[in-house]
């Protein structure tokens, strides 16, 4: 394993942010809002970012717009964090969404569940070796979001591309976490809990070391509270911290995280630090959703 590898593998056990991508009012990417967004997570002690992942709205994102949101993010990281490119859609566009990640310098790329209805496993490896293989300085994490993956076609996977070196998994389902990853190798991969803070304290009893979150835009002290819990082995203070932000993550998994996005963005509007404007097919939360969400982030800074 080499030592940008190394480095790489301690990034991916933390809290693993997905920043949002704030809209102007004509619409268009919010550059300085954007840029503020980040530096406001460094700050408070994030270390690793992804953009372009769904808290990102990557699939409403254009090829450009996904290229220079990279770009910012690995601009204002510079050095103090850790860069893990999202890509995606088909295989040229992933590989060429993953080089230029690589030549902005960004040392990773998580590749998102592939979105066609028809994915067979051994399609799977395919579609992962072929992104994988194009990159093979960068470390290449699978998002895997699909229960029917057996944890063996992962192993098969690394075995053909040994960049393949952690794992953002978001079934939920801590059982079947706990089953994949030690039919892949539990030792062999860095786990992140791809389902965020809810799931992290279950997850991390099952194996994981990090975790995704979205609410780290808003909040990022309870996020880095709850893993630092979770590494002291403290699982009734990191329960604190769930039981805090509980609702908050019920509102973004109701109708089936119909508002994932918009709830985020609507706490950072009442914070004043962007638009409350997401993209189709999200949408704006109802007036009363959005006074629940500011009375939850104005309780957290009390």
């Amino acid at each position: 394993m080499t030592a940008t590898f190394e480095t790489s593998r301690a990034a991916l056990a933390e809290v693993v942010a997905i920043p949002v991508t704030p809209f102007a009012e004509d619409g268009t990417i919010d550059r300085d809002a954007h840029r503020a967004l980040l530096r406001r997570l460094i700050d408070a002690g994030v270390r690793t970012l992804t953009p372009n992942g769904n808290t990102g709205e990557f699939y409403a994102l254009t090829p450009e717009e996904r290229r220079t949101v990279t770009e910012s993010t690995v601009e204002e990281a510079a050095g103090r964090a850790a860069v893990l490119v999202g890509v995606g859609h088909d295989v040229p566009t992933a590989v060429a969404s993953a080089r230029h990640a690589r030549a902005l310098g960004a040392p990773m790329v998580m590749v998102h569940q592939p979105v066609h209805p028809y994915v067979s496993q051994r399609g799977w490896v395919e579609y992962h070796r072929a992104i994988a293989a194009s990159v093979p300085e960068l470390g290449v994490v699978p998002y895997v979001r699909d229960p029917a993956l057996a944890g063996a076609r992962l192993a098969e996977l690394a075995d053909a591309c040994p960049n393949v070196l952690g794992v953002k998994y978001a079934v939920p389902d801590a059982v079947r976490f706990a089953s994949f990853a030690r039919d892949a190798g539990l030792d062999r991969f860095v786990w992140v809990a791809g389902l965020a803070e809810p799931y992290a304290p279950s997850y991390f009893s099952a194996g994981a070391t990090g975790f995704t979150s979205g609410l780290v835009n808003v909040a990022p002290a309870l996020s880095l509270d709850m893993i630092g819990a979770l590494r002291r082995g403290d699982h009734p203070a990191a329960m604190k911290v769930w039981e805090r932000i509980r609702r908050f993550e019920e509102l973004r998994a109701a109708d089936a995280s119909a508002n994932n996005v918009a709830v985020v963005k609507e706490a950072l509007a009442s914070l004043g630090l962007c638009r409350r404007d997401v993209r189709p097919p999200s949408a704006p939360l109802r007036e009363s959703e959005r006074r629940e969400v500011a009375a939850l982030v104005a309780g957290w800074a009390r």
